[in-house]
């Protein structure tokens, strides 16, 4: 069984980045509202709300607290993140959209990490179940999928319009 308080610290990192995640997911579905990308940006900022969710309640169940000093410092990073430079002052660099979905795909990778994690967990503690991680781990692939295919899109757009 893993050292508790490694878990704890493991598992409040992986809340930490889940809670930054998530609010870049809205920012980037706010970006794109009124489109196909915004659609599909919010149904997954949703499905990463749920994932959230599931983590503290799995927390829970493995008897680690929140560290919520640690959650609101993902959300402010988020947040801070936003007031990079970008050699625009007044809007978005034509590359922010790339650059945003490529930091939501590390966001999902990050998390399938987490999610692996706690499947070798399960192994060894009965409050985890191998079955729910892969569940976990399949929809984390889909999510990846998706956003790799909208990456792949913007960026091809953004090459386009930089050709012209």
């Amino acid at each position: 069984m893993m050292d508790r308080r490694l878990l704890a610290v493991y598992l409040n990192n992986h809340l930490t980045g889940a809670s930054g995640g998530l609010e870049l997911f809205r920012r980037a579905a706010r970006q794109h509202a009124g489109s196909d990308r915004g659609t599909e940006l919010a149904r997954l900022a949703d499905e990463v709300e749920a994932d959230r969710r599931t983590l503290r309640e799995l927390m829970g169940r493995l008897e680690v607290e929140e560290n919520k000093a640690m959650t609101t410092l993902g959300w402010v990073g988020a947040k801070v993140g936003q007031l990079k430079p970008n050699g625009y002052v007044v809007r978005r660099s034509p590359l922010s959209d790339v650059i945003e979905l490529e930091g939501l795909r590390m966001a999902i990778a990050g998390k399938q990490s987490g999610w692996q994690v706690l499947r070798a967990v399960a192994v060894h503690d009965s409050r985890v179940t191998r079955e729910e991680m892969e569940t976990l781990l399949e929809r984390a692939a889909d999510q990846s999928e998706r956003l790799y295919r909208l990456h792949l899109q913007i960026a091809e757009e953004q090459l386009e319009q930089a050709e012209q």
